[in-house]
C-alpha cells in the first residue's frame, strides 16, 4: 500500500529569520531532505515542498511561508489535496518548554503555547497527528516571549540545537519506519 507522509516543519520564511529559535523546524526540514536526497523547493499550497521516499514512505516534506501563526493555512490546504490521514500528518516545531538540546515526540495533543500549532489544530480541526518538539529553552528574565523566539542562537546554543535537530530527524525516520511508539521510547529520554 502507499503510504504518505506529510512531515512538515514549522518557520518563518525569509532570511532575516535564519538561525532564529523559531525556525528549528525549517532546520529540521532541510536536514532531512538534505539527508533523503529530496528538494524541497517547489512553491504549492503557501509553502515550500519537495516530495520523496524515506525508510519506505512517500514523504512530502513542507516549509510554510505563511508566517508562523498561520502555518494551519497551508497543513489544511496539503491535507486535503493529498487526502492525508491525521495519523500521517507529522509537525517539527521549536518549544519553549523544554529545554534546549532536547526533544520530544508525541502521537497527538494541544498547541502549547505555540501559535504555529494553535493555528494548525485550528485550520485542520484536529490534534491527532504525531509531532516532535525541539527544546529551545525559556526566555531569560524580563525577555518579551516574542522577541525571544525571532532572537538568533549563539554559537554554543547553535552546536546544541543542531544535536537536537539531528535528533528530531532520526526520530521521524524511526516514526515512518517502527511508529510513534517506538519513536517515544527513543527519543523521549
Amino acid at each position: 500500500m502507499d503510504t504518505t507522509y506529510i512531515i512538515a516543519g514549522l518557520g518563518n520564511p525569509g532570511n532575516k529569520y535564519n538561525n532564529t529559535r523559531h525556525n528549528v523546524g525549517f532546520d529540521a526540514i532541510d536536514l532531512m531532505a538534505h539527508l533523503n536526497n529530496i528538494s524541497v523547493t517547489k512553491v504549492k499550497f503557501k509553502a515550500l515542498i519537495g516530495e520523496g521516499n524515506i525508510e519506505g514512505c512517500r514523504v512530502i516534506l513542507v516549509k510554510p511561508q505563511t508566517y508562523m501563526n498561520l502555518s494551519g493555512e497551508s497543513i489544511r490546504e496539503i491535507i486535503e489535496w493529498y487526502k492525508i490521514p491525521m495519523k500521517n500528518i507529522i509537525i517539527m516545531f521549536d518549544d519553549i518548554d523544554l529545554e534546549l538540546g532536547k526533544i520530544r515526540v508525541r502521537p497527538k495533543g494541544s498547541s502549547g503555547t505555540h501559535n504555529g500549532m494553535r493555528n494548525i489544530i485550528y485550520q485542520i480541526q484536529s490534534d491527532e497527528f504525531p509531532r516532535v518538539r525541539i527544546g529551545i529553552g525559556r526566555p531569560p528574565q524580563g525577555w518579551d516571549l516574542a522577541d525571544y523566539v525571532l532572537s538568533k542562537f549563539t554559537l554554543d546554543e547553535r552546536n546544541i540545537v543542531n544535536e537536537s535537530i539531528k535528533n528530531a530527524v532520526e526520530a521521524v525516520s524511526t516514526l515512518l519506519k517502527s511508529g510513534v511508539d517506538a519513536a517515544m521510547n527513543k527519543y523521549n529520554k
